[in-house]
């Protein structure tokens, strides 16, 4: 069974390069891991209309939908206010998470900024956020994730029992020292050959080396061994140098 899902990265400080995206590929990596395929990324700024449209998108098209970024205590995070939009229903403050930054924060320090983020589109749940206490949340198929590399990742653990998840893709690696030019049309025939995998080249070229990284990837490993096994024949009669195969991962 698959089992897929998307990606929605929000933030004018993304898109304009201020910011590096740090969650996209460890949050690939984990999905993968747990049985769910990473298959869109979107990138939106701060604008309610754009997120709007991408969400409705995105989480009626795919099993999940992951949003990083806009769920903080500033005037310019709008992610709450724009994910309620996007399923018509109210902002209301959840009461456990008022309750629990009020414990953190004490009366005192509990500021009006903080508190915005106590507020959740009406009818969501909490996901724990056991880094520094303000909680995610999830509506539906969507989970609403901070943007912080350190409290997204500690987010995805508590909400891990919670997805369904379908085959793992393993992937396996060779870097061949050569052009990629010179395997191109045979590799297009492995492919060809092995529709159970999804084969790709990825050159490069330093000290005035010129060769590829070549990945094959298959949720089934018998399929996957045997289009490697296919590239190191192709390599190996073509007198090109390799290094061994990687495990697979």
């Amino acid at each position: 069974m698959s089992v897929n899902a998307a990606l929605l990265i929000i933030g004018d400080e993304i898109l304009s390069g201020r910011t590096q995206d740090a969650n996209l590929a460890y949050l690939a990596k984990w999905l993968n891991e747990t049985g769910i395929q990473l298959v869109e990324v979107r990138v939106v700024p701060d604008v309610e209309q754009e997120i709007v449209e991408a969400v409705n998108a995105l989480r009626t098209k795919y099993d999940y939908l992951f949003t990083t970024g806009g769920i903080g205590p500033t005037h310019d995070d709008i992610t709450v206010d724009s994910i309620a939009a996007a399923f018509g229903v109210p902002v209301v403050v959840h009461e456990k998470a008022y309750q629990m930054l009020l414990d953190y924060y004490g009366e005192e320090n509990f500021t009006e900024a903080r508190k915005r983020m106590t507020r959740v589109p009406e009818g969501a749940e909490l996901i724990d956020n056991p880094v520094s206490i303000a909680p995610g949340i999830n509506i539906e198929n969507v989970f609403i994730m901070a943007g912080v590399p350190k409290i997204m990742q500690s987010m995805l653990e508590g909400i891990r029992p919670h997805l369904r998840t379908g085959r793992k893709v393993w992937s396996q690696s060779m870097t061949v020292y050569a052009p990629e030019s010179k395997i191109a049309e045979e590799l297009g025939g492995i492919q060809e050959n092995n529709p159970d995998t999804g084969i790709g080249s990825y050159p490069f070229y330093y000290s005035n080396t010129a060769g590829a990284q070549i990945v094959v990837r298959s949720a089934d490993q018998c399929a996957l061994k045997k289009a490697m096994d296919e590239v190191q024949a192709l390599c190996f009669a073509k007198r090109f140098e390799t290094d061994e195969p990687s495990e697979l991962s």
